[in-house]
């Protein structure tokens, strides 16, 4: 099964005039809800990576909220996906491709370990599922959180939780600290670099929180 990389988003209010062909099927297919969660808000058709040949049988109708996820535009909810019990047991295939790929950035917890062990899919479909390489994941942080969760992007301000020693100097940056215009270190999720009294420093993200 040969797929070219893509996929495509499409939010729409479910007005039957404005729906493309192939989200009227998912509509009704899901009656008009996620195929992940049953949520009825938000609703699109979420084609499945790697490449999709814009067809139902390629695609789910999912919520906002879970597509976020699914394409890792924000940290991994893990409560939310209890709802992979259900949907897991879908008779339709993109949504067990879908389910399966959850599962397995989720597998660190004993209840979606043992739902990957119920789950079924046949050579093609497995080989389909592990296209994308989220099964070699686990279920870490995969975005810079700050000591509160909150997720911290390039040139955020954040505040120093903890006195710290910093390496290399003859001072220490107090709790409290307040450290402007972070970068973000691209190959360590649990690091920043921050200018504290005019020195770049490294500093974790456990020990700040957003300003």
């Amino acid at each position: 099964m040969k797929r070219a990389i893509s996929f495509q988003l499409t939010f729409r209010a479910l007005d039957s005039t404005t729906l493309t062909h192939i989200e009227k099927v998912l509509a009704e297919r899901s009656g008009n809800c996620c195929e992940l969660c049953s949520s009825a808000l938000s609703l699109a058709t979420y084609e499945i990576p790697p490449g999709s040949y814009a067809n139902a049988e390629d695609s789910i109708y999912a919520c906002e909220a879970c597509i976020a996820q699914l394409t890792k535009q924000v940290p991994l909810d893990e409560s939310h996906w209890n709802c992979l019990l259900s949907s897991m047991w879908s008779e339709y295939i993109p949504v067990k491709i879908v389910a399966w790929r959850m599962l397995q950035r989720l597998r660190n917890e004993t209840w979606a370990a043992d739902a990957l062990d119920m789950l079924y899919l046949d050579e093609e479909q497995l080989t389909w599922a592990k296209a994308t390489g989220d099964h070699e994941n686990d279920s870490a942080v995969l975005f810079h959180v700050d000591s509160n969760g909150q997720r911290l992007i390039d040139g955020d301000t954040v505040v120093l939780v903890k006195t710290l020693d910093v390496k290399g100097t003859s001072f220490s940056a107090r709790a409290g600290t307040v450290v402007k215009n972070i970068r973000l270190v691209s190959d360590n999720v649990e690091q920043v670099e921050g200018k504290i009294e005019n020195q770049q420093i490294v500093i974790l993200t456990k020990y700040i929180r957003k300003g």
